[in-house]
């Protein structure tokens, strides 16, 4: 079962991988330089994700939408197991956001450059300065109505496992008295581990896990502290046995 299923992802999968990445980033870079970007910036990438899980005939079980408001901005913060939680978050948390990246991958062809179109926020780390910008940009869209999703280890898991949070979107959330709301992914690790980026996916089913918002009791460090360490615990609630416990990320 396993050849065959690496024998459909050469002839079917990897294809339609190609040719809707590619066609999907011009979208999105053309929509969003002629039209709406509130739609363009959102809605092609979640076809897309919801494609690429398609035809990699991966089940999808998503639980706790009905935390969310219909109109609040959030900002998510998931645990980072893999590849795959790209496509499970955006394809089906059913939000429209903006994704708090790593600066390189704007580097990726086609990818890439319908980030930077869709003013996606790239987190540049190489001084002060960069850094400002960064939390300026993530300011701008939270204050503009949408949400953010960041994933607050800032690095994928090497074991499945959890690291440590950083703090800047639960300070970004505490400086807008935004609620945080916990995103918990399971499967992605056992889909393309870290470790085995470029191979062929596993099959496995993927579940998001969307937890209950985390409202802002007060402000100042005390509520980023608080509001951080249940964020981790509520994470970290859902996640399967084998992940449970902290395990350190030496990428962090």
């Amino acid at each position: 079962m396993r050849i065959l299923y690496c024998f459909y992802q050469i002839v079917v999968f990897l294809p339609v991988f190609i040719i809707s990445t590619i066609l999907t980033a011009l979208e999105v870079a053309i929509g969003c330089t002629i039209g709406n970007g509130h739609f363009w910036s959102y809605y092609p990438g979640r076809w897309w994700s919801k494609v690429v899980v398609r035809t990699l005939l991966l089940p999808i079980k998503v639980e706790g939408r009905e935390n969310l408001e219909e109109k609040q901005s959030y900002v998510f913060v998931a645990n980072h197991q893999g590849a795959f939680d790209i496509f499970l978050i955006y394809g089906y948390l059913g939000r429209n956001f903006k994704w708090m990246m790593k600066r390189s991958l704007r580097k990726i062809p086609f990818v890439g450059f319908a980030c930077e179109r869709s003013h996606q926020i790239f987190v540049d780390k190489s001084g002060p300065s960069k850094i400002r910008k960064t939390y300026e940009d993530a300011r701008r869209i939270l204050q503009q109505g949408y949400s953010v999703t960041v994933f607050p280890e800032g690095a994928r898991s090497f074991t499945g496992h959890m690291g440590k949070f950083r703090k800047g979107a639960f300070a970004l959330a505490d400086e807008l008295q935004l609620p945080v709301v916990p995103l918990t992914i399971n499967g992605s690790f056992n889909i393309m581990p870290r470790t085995r980026d470029f191979h062929f996916a596993h099959w496995h089913p993927l579940h998001l896990t969307i937890h209950q918002p985390i409202y802002p009791t007060g402000q100042g460090s005390e509520n980023v502290e608080a509001t951080m360490r249940q964020a981790y615990d509520s994470v970290m609630s859902s996640l399967a046995p084998e992940y449970q416990g902290y395990v350190e990320n030496p990428d962090q």
